[in-house]
């Protein structure tokens, strides 16, 4: 499904002495099928931007189109919007509350409506993308889990909804190495089995990098830069302008580079780099 805005603005406490423009005057569209990944310094408008998405905040002026509906028109119906364009907040886990992953997960469907059967098959379905096994921990509590656990089982009860669109902010704060992994593994595996729109917010430029097919960076409310991972984190000057940064594995690139070795500054990934090197050094380096 499409994402789309018109001249979307918001304007947070407006017309009193603390008003603030978060976002303006933003036009953009996120395409059927697609990874994109926003990034930006804290208060660009990120978080303001993604909760328009499916009419968690209302525009000041402008407007949001999923699918060519326009989502805040008087006769939308935003909670089918709300099925279609799922929304995980930092520390998802914090928001879980039944006795059982079972009725956590559960919830939503229930709250459809849904026959006890079909319920029962969305929670498994959405366990199962998330890489934890159905028998083993439906009945457990969800507070006896790791934390990375506890996130995936909170991620699953947003896919539970089936959303065409997934919207994440900052999946893995917070998770260790192993957690972070494993998240960021389920989150690629959804786009990539399930065709699943992605929009994933993220302080990580290597997660970014590695993950994102666009990048959409924002500053003080604007779009200051899309494009490819290539064609983003070539800018170096312009992010750094802005507060953000390439990943480590670039400036390690572009160091190598002045000290005269013939690579390519555009690698962004240790897959790439390690292909780059193998190459420079012709194919006598070794894992």
């Amino acid at each position: 499904m499409s994402i789309k805005t018109k001249n979307l603005t918001h304007i947070y406490m407006q017309g009193s002495p603390f008003e603030q423009t978060a976002i303006e005057d933003i036009n953009l569209e996120i395409h059927d099928g697609e990874f994109v990944g926003l990034i930006g310094h804290t208060g660009s408008g990120k978080s303001t931007l993604i909760q328009h998405f499916n009419g968690l905040l209302s525009p000041t002026s402008g407007t949001v189109f999923v699918d060519g509906v326009d989502i805040f028109d008087k006769l939308a119906d935003i909670k089918e919007i709300r099925q279609r364009v799922g929304m995980v907040f930092q520390y998802p886990e914090h928001q879980l509350f039944e006795e059982t992953v079972f009725e956590d997960i559960a919830f939503g469907p229930k709250n459809l409506g849904l026959q006890e059967a079909e319920v029962r098959s969305r929670v498994r379905e959405a366990l199962e993308i998330v890489g934890l096994p159905y028998d083993e921990i439906k009945d457990k509590s969800p507070f006896e889990l790791s934390g990375g656990q506890r996130r995936r089982v909170a991620i699953a009860g947003v896919l539970a909804m089936r959303p065409q669109t997934l919207i994440l902010d900052e999946p893995t704060a917070g998770l260790d190495p192993k957690g972070k992994n494993e998240i960021l593994s389920q989150i690629k595996t959804l786009h990539e089995k399930y065709n699943t729109t992605i929009i994933l917010v993220s302080h990580s430029m290597e997660d970014i990098a590695k993950l994102a097919d666009r990048i959409i960076v924002m500053d003080h409310g604007s779009i200051a830069l899309s494009g490819t991972p290539r064609e983003v984190f070539t800018q170096a000057r312009l992010l750094e302008d802005i507060g953000l940064d390439v990943p480590q594995i670039t400036k390690l690139m572009l160091r190598l580079k002045e000290r005269k070795l013939p690579v390519t500054n555009k690698i962004f990934t240790v897959d790439q780099a390690v292909a780059e090197l193998k190459k420079v050094l012709g194919g006598n380096s070794h894992d």
